[in-house]
Parts: C-alpha cells; sequence; structure tokens
C-alpha cells in the first residue's frame, strides 16, 4: 500500500477483537465477528478505513468437551507469519514505567470493487522487551486486570501511536467498538497539548478530543464493562494526574470505567439495536446515547448454495444487500432446494462428529452462541416431559447446540453441562447433540443448516445478537424472545415467532418463568405443524426471512448509517 494511499485514510477503527477469517484466531465470539464484518463492509462502500486490533499468538482458546460436557480448555495456534505481512515502523508505549516496543502486522481486506481497508495487529513479542511484557499479546481476554489494563494500554495508546508511526496523520474520527481501546482518549489529549506546545493536559484539550472520537457500547452485562482500580491505573499508566483529574475521566472519582471513560470522551455514543440504546441511556443517564442497529455482512454469512442461487436471481444483491427484497420472487422450490443442500452438508459434519444419527427430514433446531447463562441455552429444558410430547405427538424434533464458555465462567460451563445431561435424558425421544469448538466455519453451517433458529436470552440482556440475521439471509426464520435485533426483525408467522412478552425499560417487571410455557406453546401449535403441514407457508416463511430481515440486517446499511450519523458528520 502506498503511503500517500495510507494518508487519505480519515476512519480509525480499534477492536480488542476482530474475527475477519478463520485462520486468524484473534477472536473469541460476537464481537470480534461483527469488527470483521463491519471492515469488510466498509471495505466494499470504500470507506477510508483503517483498523487496530492485537496480535494474540495463542489466539483464544481450543474447546474440548468431556463426556458429561465438562469444558477444556486447550491452546491454539496460528501460522501468523504466513497470513500477515510484517510492517517496519515500530512504535512504544509506557507499561508501569517501562518502555515496552511494539512492531505492527497487516492484513488487507478487500472489498466488492478492490478497494482495501488494512488491519494492523499490534505485537508486543520483540527481544528488548521484557519476557512479561512480550506476552502482553500473547492470550485474548486472558489473565488478571494488571494483565488486561496493560493491554488495553497497548491497544489504545500504542494503536495511535502505531498509526502515526505507519503514517497515518490525517484520521479524523476514531471508532471504539467497546471501552477496550478507551485509553486512545489519552494519548490524542496528549497529543492536542503537544500541537498547543504544553507538557500538560488542560480543560481544553477534552473538547478536541471528543469532537474527534466515537464509541459503540456492545453490552448491558456489567462484566462486559471493564473497571479498573485507580491504584492499578496509576500503577499501569503512570501517575498522570493532569489525566486522572479531568472531568469525566475517572469514575466515582476512584475507579478508571472504561466506558464511563469512552462515554465522556466521544462525540457520538450508539447501543447496537433501537432497544439497546434505549436500556443503555436509561443505563448512563445524562449521556445522548444513539442506536445503530448491527448486521452481519451479507456475502460472508450466505452459504453457498444459496449464493449460487442469489446470483442467478438477485445478481446485484453482493453490491446492493437491499436487493435482497427481491428474494419474494424466487421460485420456493429452489428456495427449499438450496437449503436441503445446506441441511445435507450440517447433518452430514454433525454425524460424523457426534454419531448423533440425525435425520435431514426431521425438524432440527439450532442454538449456538457463546455459553453464558444469561442466553439461557437450557431454557428449552425446563419441561423435559412436555417436550418429549411434542415431538413423539405432534411432530418430531432434533436439536444441534454449539458455543463456548470463558474459560473463567463456570457457571457458563455449568450451562454445558446441563445440556448434556439433557441430551442424555432425551436420548429415546429426541436427538440432541453438541458440536464442540465453535468458530466461524461452524457458525455458517449451523445458521445456514437447521430449519429454525432459537434465541433465548434472558431480556434485556441481549444487546443485539447477530447469529439469527445470519439464519435470516440463509432463510431460516427466528423463534425468538423480543430483545436485541429481534425487536425489530420480527413479524409473528412471517419472519418468524416471539417468546414471551417484550419488554419495557429495564425489564424490570417482565416475568421471565413464562418463557419456556411461551415457547412449548409456540413449538407445538405454531413451528412443528407448519414445517410438517403446511410446507409452502413455510417456505414462504424462507422467503420473507431473506427480504424482509435479510435485506436490512446487513452491516452495509449499519456501515452506511456509521458514516452518516458518526464518521462525518461533525
Amino acid at each position: 500500500m502506498e503511503l500517500t494511499n495510507q494518508r487519505q485514510r480519515s476512519v480509525a477503527y480499534f477492536s480488542m477483537e476482530i474475527g475477519i477469517d478463520e485462520k486468524i484466531c484473534t477472536y473469541s465470539g460476537g464481537l470480534g465477528v461483527l469488527a470483521g464484518d463491519t471492515i469488510r463492509s466498509a471495505a466494499d462502500l470504500r470507506v477510508p478505513m483503517v483498523a487496530l486490533t492485537l496480535l494474540y499468538r495463542k489466539g483464544y482458546f481450543r474447546q474440548r468437551l468431556e463426556a458429561d460436557g465438562w469444558q477444556r480448555e486447550e491452546p491454539t495456534s496460528w501460522a501468523f507469519e504466513e497470513l500477515l505481512q510484517e510492517e517496519s515502523p515500530r512504535a512504544q508505549v509506557s507499561v508501569e514505567g517501562r518502555p515496552v516496543h511494539l512492531r505492527a502486522w497487516r492484513y488487507d481486506v478487500q472489498g466488492v470493487s478492490g478497494y482495501t481497508v488494512p488491519i494492523y495487529f499490534l505485537d508486543a513479542d520483540l527481544p528488548e522487551n521484557s519476557e512479561w511484557d512480550r506476552g502482553l499479546t500473547q492470550s485474548l481476554y486472558g489473565g488478571n486486570d494488571h494483565y488486561r489494563i496493560s493491554q488495553e494500554v497497548i491497544l489504545g495508546i500504542g494503536g495511535v501511536r502505531m498509526l502515526r508511526a505507519l503514517g497515518y496523520q490525517d484520521i479524523r474520527t476514531f471508532h471504539l467498538n467497546e471501552g477496550h481501546a478507551a485509553l486512545l482518549t489519552l494519548e490524542l489529549l496528549d497529543e492536542a497539548a503537544q500541537r498547543a506546545g504544553r507538557e500538560s493536559v488542560i480543560g481544553q484539550d477534552r473538547n478536541a478530543v471528543r469532537n474527534r472520537c466515537v464509541f459503540t457500547t456492545h453490552t448491558p452485562v456489567p462484566a462486559g464493562h471493564d473497571k479498573f482500580p485507580l491504584e492499578l491505573a496509576r500503577k499501569v499508566i503512570g501517575e498522570r494526574d493532569d489525566f486522572f483529574g479531568l472531568e469525566g475521566v475517572l469514575y466515582e472519582g476512584n475507579t478508571l470505567n472504561m466506558t464511563y471513560l469512552a462515554l465522556s470522551l466521544s462525540r457520538y455514543v450508539n447501543g447496537v439495536a433501537r432497544k439497546h440504546g434505549e436500556v443503555s441511556r436509561l443505563m448512563f443517564a445524562g449521556y445522548t446515547i444513539d442506536a445503530i442497529t448491527n448486521g452481519v455482512h451479507a456475502a460472508a454469512w450466505v452459504s453457498a448454495p444459496f449464493r449460487e442461487l442469489f446470483d442467478r436471481t438477485i445478481p446485484s444483491w453482493r453490491q446492493d444487500n437491499f436487493s435482497l427484497r427481491s428474494a419474494l420472487s424466487i421460485p420456493r422450490e429452489e428456495l427449499w432446494g438450496a437449503h436441503r443442500q445446506c441441511k445435507r452438508q450440517l447433518m452430514g459434519l454433525v454425524n460424523r462428529e457426534t454419531g448423533a444419527g440425525m435425520d435431514e427430514n426431521i425438524l432440527t433446531i439450532g442454538f449456538a452462541r457463546r455459553a453464558a447463562t444469561y442466553k439461557r441455552a437450557d431454557l428449552l429444558f425446563r419441561d423435559m416431559e412436555r417436550l418429549k410430547r411434542i415431538s413423539n405427538e405432534v411432530g418430531k424434533i432434533q436439536i444441534i447446540y454449539g458455543g463456548k464458555a470463558h474459560p473463567r465462567d463456570n457457571e457458563g460451563k455449568e450451562l454445558i453441562k446441563r445440556i448434556f445431561w439433557a441430551k442424555h435424558e432425551l436420548q429415546h425421544d429426541i436427538q440432541v447433540a453438541y458440536l464442540e469448538n465453535y468458530n466461524m466455519t461452524l457458525g455458517a453451517m449451523i445458521t445456514a443448516g437447521v430449519d429454525i433458529w432459537l434465541n433465548t436470552p434472558e431480556p434485556p440482556m441481549e444487546a443485539s445478537g447477530t447469529s439469527g440475521m445470519k439464519a435470516a439471509l440463509n432463510g431460516i426464520p427466528n423463534l425468538s424472545v423480543l430483545d436485541g435485533w429481534w425487536i425489530e426483525g420480527h413479524i409473528e408467522g412471517l419472519t418468524g415467532w416471539s417468546i414471551g412478552e417484550p419488554v419495557h425499560g429495564k425489564g424490570e417487571e417482565r416475568d421471565h418463568s413464562q418463557d419456556a410455557p411461551s415457547l412449548y406453546d409456540k413449538l407445538e401449535h405454531s413451528v412443528v405443524p407448519l414445517f410438517y403441514h403446511d410446507r409452502s407457508r413455510f417456505m414462504d416463511m424462507m422467503a420473507y426471512s431473506i427480504a424482509i430481515n435479510g435485506s436490512f440486517f446487513n452491516t452495509q446499511r449499519m456501515v452506511q448509517e456509521y458514516v452518516l450519523k458518526a464518521y462525518f458528520n461533525r
């Protein structure tokens, strides 16, 4: 890439994780995959963007499941030297007063017209660094708070410094994808002070920085917001009274809360669905928070049979995702044929990997996402006898699961064990499979190969959710709690079905105990009968899922909203 082209970039996108390729193990789940899809669409739309993340040589982890479902984590490695190009410029940051030297590796994401968006992976594994400092870019979400804040110094402060070293001098907008990169504001404050010929940051620098930052918050779950004791922050970052004393930097005077830091120093803040924007405004009173609903990159998540079908019937769909609304005119037998190919491929994988003996003619329900308790992967098993009766008397069902628990989330690990227990209890009535080591490839196969996509979070904890969007692009109707994106994408009996009642405000008054009965009611009276006894209407729902939800819930539309609302609207 020529330096002149580099200097034309005006948006810098910072994310703790980026999932851009199955072989590049620098992601753990939805946040990283969303980042990858965002970058893909930015390249498609020729948005002058550059992206920053860390180079995790150990990746996240490989999931192994024991016979009872207990998760074991194994280290993973990947050939980053073969996939990324090392850049010659160097940068350095200070961690606990020590200089930590950084290099960058580049990966170019090419859009449909050939335009590229470069991703730079920051790497501290250099011989001039100490052994501990060399390990700071080894593991994604590893270690304790000390390790984590040191990583965030590298991402935020080191990311800005590396951009400068690489020749990116004219970035107009810094986009923080979650609060992990919020310390980039400190580097921008220092730059503002240096331009004014001062050694210390003052209040007026805050406005200059705020005008250049955009912040996307992704979760209403408290654990998703990084916060560090002031003592630790001072130890790692330095005393920096000019920074810590600045209005809006510290939360309640003694905590460096990365979400509040980003809120305070960003000109534009958004949640990732309309409901999440509302919940975020309630959580963070006093801040103006908009909403841009997430999407997925259509060309990346549409399966091969549907890509071939769309290329033939909707030739412009890659350049213009909105044209997928023309899916309503696709002959239903062709939709069903493409779906059968996807399902046959998935059934083959499931039966090879698990020996479940699944049948491609049986209604197949899919549930695959991070194994966190609030996502309630076991809601389907609250009344085992009723579930058995539905399958035995209304129509046979089979269920496919996938998803990793965070290594330190023992409750999430217990959740996987409960699904394995249910699998054993149901073995004579309903086949249940849990595919281990959930990743991008497996996610794409499951979202395209099941018949129904199930999502059962405890509202309003699901900020957006994108797996159901991937399913919709492949003609799979959703059966979901009214939370996140599904509030916007749900049309009862047309794009899918709802579970339980909608949530109002923060949801304190909602009766979550009614969700399981509602789920069984929808299965017994709507979903299962429709699949087996009114296939033509089921195929209509497949077409509407693509035409209504697939055409809108994509990152092409999402990035266009960022361009209009955030990147170039100052």
